[in-house]
């Protein structure tokens, strides 16, 4: 699923126009964004958990060469999926 797809599944399940969807879709991302660059954990009731994770300084190879490399420290953004949505997704996944 695609952008263009997912605001007009978005649209068809709030009964509302497509410009309408994508403009919430657009602010909610924003928000969510926001949110993280802030430090704040992000928690979605029955959907999961959004949140920054600092990641150490590791040495790592270089693929091509396997010369090893220093890869720095950062922080990276993290997804935590409740139970409901696992259950939900593993759900779907024994029906097929």
């Amino acid at each position: 699923m695609n952008k263009k797809d997912f605001v007009a599944a978005i649209a068809e399940n709030a009964n509302v126009s497509k410009k309408d969807a994508e403009n919430v879709m657009k602010a909610t991302f924003v928000a969510l964004e926001k949110a993280l660059v802030a430090g704040e954990k992000v928690s979605i009731t029955g959907f999961g958990t959004f949140e920054v994770r600092e990641r150490k300084a590791r040495t790592g190879k270089n693929p091509r060469t396997g010369a090893s490399v220093e890869i720095a420290s950062c922080k990276a953004p993290a997804f935590k999926p409740s139970h409901v949505l696992k259950e939900n997704v593993n759900a779907k996944k024994k029906k097929k």
